[in-house]
């Protein structure tokens, strides 16, 4: 029983431990180069490297946290609710901007994926890339996806997202708040929403919303798709 407990403490304090360090760093440098997801995942491999604990060893130890998924996906809702009054004020801009988002990231990783001559299994884990973990792994297990491979895509995106984001809006002359919010918001979820909010408070706002409501029209597209193909 002791050991069960020290292995649960163990993987939970492991990574808590790492994600604090990472802010802490991110925070003192400030360079969208030292995420903290990124740190995170980079001192969780070392130390797991160092110590010579398998991989799966450690994944039976963060069960709780992986159990927590499904709690922080119902906890969109209430972000929503939170900021009903913004969602009704901008409905068409977020709506749309979401679905449209939402279609072109679906459609173009899955293009890319056969174009590059990837098989299915591995086409379909990228589909959902530019939604936050719980909803990607869901709608990947819909799809018959590798839920592993599609976690990994998430994170990646996310973290180019909130680095090249800045870039972007400046690029494409995007000054409007609502537009960058809800851009960083559909393409790189929840990663993202940390620099939208560097950027501005409405900007923070809006990605927050746009998470949940693309997340909501990513899972209804996939339903209603897979009814027909």
């Amino acid at each position: 029983m002791l050991s069960i407990v020290l292995t649960l403490a163990f993987g939970t304090l492991v990574s808590f431990a790492a994600f604090k360090l990472s802010v802490l760093l991110y925070e003192k440098v400030k360079s969208p180069l030292l995420n903290p997801l990124l740190v995170t995942v980079a001192c969780i491999i070392a130390a797991l490297s160092a110590l010579r604990i398998p991989l799966e060893s450690y994944e039976q130890s963060v069960q709780v946290i992986s159990f927590l998924l499904g709690p922080a996906t119902v906890a969109l809702a209430y972000s929503v609710y939170q900021q009903r009054q913004m969602l009704k004020t901008h409905f068409v801009p977020i709506f749309a901007g979401c679905l449209m988002g939402s279609i072109v990231s679906m459609t173009s990783a899955y293009a890319l994926c056969k174009l590059l001559g990837l098989d299915d299994a591995l086409a379909l884990s990228f589909i959902p890339k530019s939604v936050t973990t719980p909803i990607a792994i869901a709608v990947s297990q819909q799809l018959g996806g590798v839920t592993s491979i599609t976690v990994a895509a998430v994170i990646v995106t996310g973290i180019l997202g909130a680095i090249t984001a800045p870039m972007m809006a400046r690029l494409f002359h995007v000054r409007d708040s609502v537009a960058k919010g809800v851009a960083i918001g559909t393409c790189a979820h929840a990663v993202g929403t940390t620099k939208a909010l560097e950027m501005g408070e409405l900007e923070g706002a809006m990605s927050g919303v746009s998470i949940a409501v693309s997340g909501l029209l990513t899972t209804a597209i996939v339903i209603v798709a897979s009814c027909f193909l």
